[in-house]
């Protein structure tokens, strides 16, 4: 009997307990839950970064928002999804990473457009990130070193949400900070941990899931508190 596949999902053992009339046991459903999960991840990263985008187009702004935590995220993407690629975990485990560097790079060039004139330091950042970039992507790097780089990937996307935190904090706004965006982001690492331990991926991508949750968290928690909307004062009759 051949077992139903479809894009590495295997529903033989669900399906065999359900035409039973049985309820697919845990070891059977979880498995398959975490891939078609995963699956939904890499499907909705596609849009992930568009509202933002779009908020910053629309309003052509870039109030509130650190220049240096998206360029912080781009660097966090690029080696996240180098180390993935080269280690030969299955693209459900992180397909999402390569949509999400696109968005990125679009997203810091668009607000390098509303920040002009741009200073000498931020073209150099640019161009370095331009040099040293598709070596990594390529794997060129020794392998010693490609494991100290995602080890730091770590810390890179921690200080990458600080300077975004910290701003929103000492405005006491988000800016132009998309809800949307933030929500995603937020629920996108939350299941992402689930997948990775269900793929028995490396521990260190683990804790970037569980890293993502905690920052991700404390941004979507500023927009929520920030963006509030006022309550409306009552008239005063006479």
């Amino acid at each position: 009997m051949i077992e139903p596949k479809f894009l590495g999902l295997d529903f033989g053992c669900a399906l065999s307990s359900l035409s039973n009339g049985q309820i697919p046991k845990k070891d059977c459903l979880l498995p398959l839950i975490s891939k078609v999960l995963g699956y939904c991840i890499v499907a909705a990263s596609t849009t992930v970064k568009l509202p933002q985008i779009l908020k910053i187009l629309k309003h052509q702004s870039i109030r509130g928002l650190s220049i240096v935590a998206f360029e912080l995220e781009v660097i966090g993407y690029t080696i996240a999804l180098a180390y993935c690629l080269h280690k030969g975990l299955p693209f459900s485990a992180y397909g999402e990473l390569a949509f999400l560097l696109v968005q990125a790079i679009i997203l810091v060039a668009i607000i390098y457009y509303f920040s002009q004139p741009l200073g000498t330091k931020t073209w150099i950042r640019a161009l370095l990130y331009c040099a040293i970039a598709p070596t990594i992507l390529a794997g060129r790097v020794d392998p010693i070193l490609f494991e100290a780089l995602y080890a730091s990937q770590h810390a890179i996307f921690f200080f990458a949400r600080v300077p975004q935190i910290v701003e929103n904090f000492k405005n006491g706004s988000t800016g132009e900070l998309s809800f949307l965006t933030s929500l995603m982001n937020f629920a996108g690492s939350m299941v992402r941990v689930f997948t990775s331990l269900q793929e028995k991926a490396p521990t260190s991508v683990v804790l970037g899931s569980a890293i993502g949750v905690v920052t991700n968290g404390t941004i979507l928690s500023q927009i929520i508190i920030y963006q509030k909307p006022q309550p409306k004062k009552e008239k005063k009759t006479d």
